[in-house]
């Protein structure tokens, strides 16, 4: 087995460092602070390919495998998590209208979402259908050549200051359960679409989250994604990817911290020398490094399983996502811990870090979703032998 990256890998990997110092680092903490939506530092990412990384090239995109995504997307998340996740998002959601969107749907969106000139968000929560998707309530009636939308949307990300919903209804009636959800591809500004207040949180606040509600939205019967009833199954394999993806903006996170964290430990003085020199010290920085890479070859192996289509990926995705959020947190806390008060204050990029990847536990569906995703695949008959 060969874990060193290739060439390409590397070149992207050091493409986005470069990319991440220049238009992200420098403006990060005031985006956070002032709660600014980076459009046009993300349409500079566009322009290097970051907005398509694996949507279809006859959508525009890369293709690339979601692994090489990870190098890219790492390196971005090290510097700002929050708006490295929106671009993971509006990569999802490219890569869903890239792969089931009718010819006419694609050929129009595809090359202004991979370009970033134009944005998506992606909507699958509702107020009442959080880790239990399949029961969303939000219905798309076909009423002639056109689907009529009804309902509402929550915690949607880039909500108001995007273009195109790729959005999850139910077109079948309630019995039906997950069987009877379809994908729509919605552009943003139709009469009947209203967008509720900014949301106040934690972290990701280089990002807007709004709730969505449509009051008889009207779309062409050529908008829907795939066929009718096919909307769970395309959220679900989107959602194998979301998890590799806020997986991977948690390890760039903790990778973040982790390196302000090593600086700090040289620079700082008590009692005459550098607190590197404390053994207490150096061992709590050796169990975050020893985590952080853990986590990181989980995140990989997920991610070409994903890629060669194995039957347990979704298996994988989900202890990724699992293991891989909990780690990036607690090493981002632990790094806070090591820059004492000074990590509290945000003169230091710590406790934004540490904001932001926080939801990262929740979102994608919680980590309690997760180990209930896993111990079913343990409990499936012989699948215990086939997890190695």
């Amino acid at each position: 087995m060969n874990f060193d990256l290739s060439e390409e890998q590397q070149a992207f990997a050091a493409t986005a460092r470069a990319f991440a110092q220049a238009e992200l680092a420098p403006h990060a903490a005031h985006w956070d602070a002032e709660c600014i939506f980076p459009k046009e530092a993300i349409a500079k990412a566009g322009e290097l390919g970051f907005c398509g990384l694996y949507a279809p090239e006859n959508a525009g995109g890369l293709a690339l495998p979601r692994l090489d995504a990870t190098m890219v997307f790492e390196e971005m998340a090290a510097v700002d998590p929050s708006t490295t996740a929106f671009i993971t998002i509006h990569n999802m959601a490219t890569w869903m209208l890239g792969t089931w969107a009718t010819d006419a749907v694609r050929e129009h969106w595809g090359p202004l979402l991979t370009t970033g000139e134009k944005l998506a968000s992606y909507c699958l929560t509702e107020a009442g259908a959080g880790s239990d998707a399949g029961s969303l309530k939000t219905r798309a009636e076909r009423v002639g050549g056109e689907y009529v939308i009804n309902g509402s949307k929550a915690f949607i990300s880039g909500a108001g200051a995007t273009d195109v919903l790729v959005l999850m209804a139910r077109t079948g009636d309630a019995a039906s359960g997950a069987g009877g959800i379809s994908a729509f591809a919605v552009p943003a500004d139709l009469p009947g679409i209203h967008y509720g207040k900014k949301e106040e949180k934690m972290g990701w606040n280089s990002q807007p989250t709004r709730t969505i509600s449509f009051d008889n939205v009207r779309i062409p019967a050529d908008h829907l994604l795939g066929r009718e009833g096919e909307g769970f199954k395309i959220a679900m394999k989107g959602l194998d990817g979301g998890r590799i993806n806020i997986a991977t903006c948690s390890i760039g996170a903790a990778q973040g911290a982790l390196g302000h964290a090593q600086q700090y430990m040289h620079d700082r003085k008590q009692f005459g020398k550098p607190i590197a020199s404390f053994q207490a010290l150096q061992f709590k920085l050796a169990d975050m490094a020893t985590e952080l890479v853990a986590a990181r070859q989980m995140v990989r192996l997920a991610a070409a399983k994903l890629d060669a289509g194995a039957p347990d990926a979704s298996t994988y995705c989900a202890m990724a996502k699992r293991f891989a959020t909990d780690v990036g947190f607690n090493v981002c806390n632990e790094a806070l811990q090591l820059h004492g008060g000074y990590g509290y204050i945000r003169e230091y990029p710590l406790e934004r870090l540490l904001r932001d990847a926080r939801v990262h536990q929740i979102l994608e569906g919680t980590n309690e979703i997760m180990r209930v995703i896993i111990a079913r695949r343990m409990l499936d008959g012989d699948a215990v032998d086939r997890i190695r």
